[in-house]
Parts: C-alpha cells; sequence; structure tokens
C-alpha cells in the first residue's frame, strides 16, 4: 500500500492510501483520503477491517494518531467502515460521521468500542477539522449508491470526495493513482455504476451539485482519480448514464413475457400449469 500527497499548500493537505498489491485477492482495493490542517485530520471512509493495519502505517508517516480528531463514512458499507472501531481505539475523543440513517448500522461495527456516531442531516452539513477554522462540507450524494450517502467537499483544496460515485474496478497491475485516457477508463466504471447506481435522477441531481462547486479534483473511493478536464469529463458522462440495471444490455420488458438463465418465463402459461 502506498500513499501520494494530492495537496499541500501552508498548513493544509490531502493524503491518498490505496494500491495494496499484498491485500487478498477476494478484498476489493479501496482509497482512503486524510485531510490535515495545521496537524489535526480527518479521515474519509477509512476502510475495513481487513486492510487496516496496512493503511495504519502508512498513514502514521505523515500524521501521529492521536490528531486524527474524525472519521467520515460516506455509507455503510464494511469496505469503508468496518474498521471504524480499530480507529476509535486509537483516539478517545474521535468524531465519527455518518448520514443519520445509518447510525443504528454503523454502530454494529463497535466490536465492544465505545464511539460516538453524529448523524449527518439529509441537507447535509459543515464540520471543523478538529480544533482549527477550516471546514469541510458534506454534500448530499442520497441513492448514489446508498439511500443515505455523502460526498465530501474542501474548499481550500478545491477538492471533492466522491465515495462511491466514479468509482472504477482496475485491473491487476494499474496503479495510476490518476485518469490519464478518460475513454479507455470508462470500461472500468460503466458496469460498476449499471449495477451499483439504482437512481439516474439521483446521479443527474449529485452531478448539478457537482458542476456548482467546480472542483478541480473528484476522488473516488475505489479506482483513479479526476482531475482538469477530466473533471469535466466525467460528470458530462455520468449525467447521461441510465443506471438501475444489472444487463448492460437490458431493455425494457414485458413483466408477463421474459428470458433468465437461458430460459423463457410466461406467467399465463404458468398458471395454466397448476
Amino acid at each position: 500500500m502506498k500513499s501520494q500527497i494530492l495537496f499541500e499548500e501552508g498548513p493544509h493537505k490531502w493524503l491518498v492510501i490505496g494500491r495494496d498489491d499484498d491485500k487478498k485477492k477476494e478484498v476489493i482495493d479501496t482509497n482512503e483520503y486524510v485531510i490535515i490542517h495545521n496537524n489535526e485530520a480527518i479521515l474519509l471512509d477509512p476502510g475495513g477491517i481487513e486492510i487496516f493495519p496496512q493503511v495504519l502505517t502508512e498513514l502514521t508517516r505523515h500524521i501521529s494518531t492521536e490528531n486524527i480528531k474524525a472519521v467520515f463514512a460516506s455509507h455503510q458499507d464494511p469496505d469503508i467502515a468496518s474498521s471504524l472501531a480499530l480507529w476509535a481505539d486509537l483516539s478517545t475523543d474521535l468524531k465519527v460521521y455518518c448520514s443519520w440513517i445509518w447510525q443504528g448500522f454503523l454502530a454494529h461495527f463497535g466490536m465492544g468500542t465505545d464511539f460516538k456516531l453524529t448523524g449527518i442531516p439529509d441537507d447535509g452539513m459543515a464540520v471543523n477539522i478538529g480544533s482549527t477554522k477550516a471546514k469541510v462540507y458534506f454534500v448530499p450524494a442520497h441513492y448514489c449508491h446508498s439511500s443515505g450517502n455523502f460526498s465530501v467537499y474542501d474548499p481550500i483544496a478545491d477538492i471533492l470526495f466522491s465515495g462511491d460515485i466514479g468509482a472504477a474496478l482496475l485491473p491487476p497491475g494499474e496503479h495510476d493513482m490518476f485518469v490519464s485516457d478518460f475513454s479507455s477508463h470508462i470500461k472500468y466504471m460503466e458496469a460498476f455504476h449499471l449495477r451499483w447506481m439504482p437512481s439516474s435522477r439521483a446521479l443527474r441531481e449529485w452531478v448539478n451539485r457537482a458542476r456548482a462547486i467546480n472542483p478541480k479534483m473528484i476522488c473516488p473511493q475505489h479506482g483513479s482519480i479526476f482531475a482538469g478536464e477530466n473533471v469535466n469529463k466525467f460528470l458530462n458522462w455520468l449525467e447521461h448514464l441510465d443506471v438501475g440495471r444489472w444487463n448492460k444490455g437490458q431493455e425494457d420488458v414485458d413483466i408477463y413475457h421474459t428470458t433468465w438463465m437461458g430460459w423463457r418465463f410466461d406467467k399465463s402459461l404458468a398458471k395454466n400449469q397448476i
């Protein structure tokens, strides 16, 4: 696992941790992001239990664990949040932010550790990074792909963390942290978005928010980062994507006459066989 500095200016820094060549093949690759201001930090989507030691080792090359003041979970999935209790063990004053609808679900990752979950209201909110005056903004991203979901915008770095929006499942050996050729990158994103994003309308609403923000970078939780002209290329692609389908070629079908697994189902005929 390696880390890379995405932004550094004065006391403000963005760090991404990812690309773990030693992980088990069954474990999906993830990106963990850290925003540091005046040596106080918020950790975005801290990752699963399985990769906690590797993330911790890499993170402590940049900041002490006692200076991690908050953790943000964009939604409830184990690949982004099942390590919460382990991070809470390192800091008794750790604040954990998540959508209010997932508080009771993320509590199941407690493993006997007492950590406080702060629910984010549906319209989002702003929080300070530790005791500093620097703020990050939790941007609504509901139904993209979770019913309670948020992105994070940092106006100092002008970076938008998008969670699973823009996620790509990269092949083994692909280590580029940034998207270089957007057209060729689509094949790593498309199947994921068709299956895991349930609402085209929700995606378009998020695209409108992202365009209003107009960030320099969009950082997803899986895959490569969009920067420069690839930010608009990604938003344009996402805006016209028809999602909520498990099959790329799936068309509207008559619910009484459909085919799957190679055989045809006809409800009227099935009823006549009773």
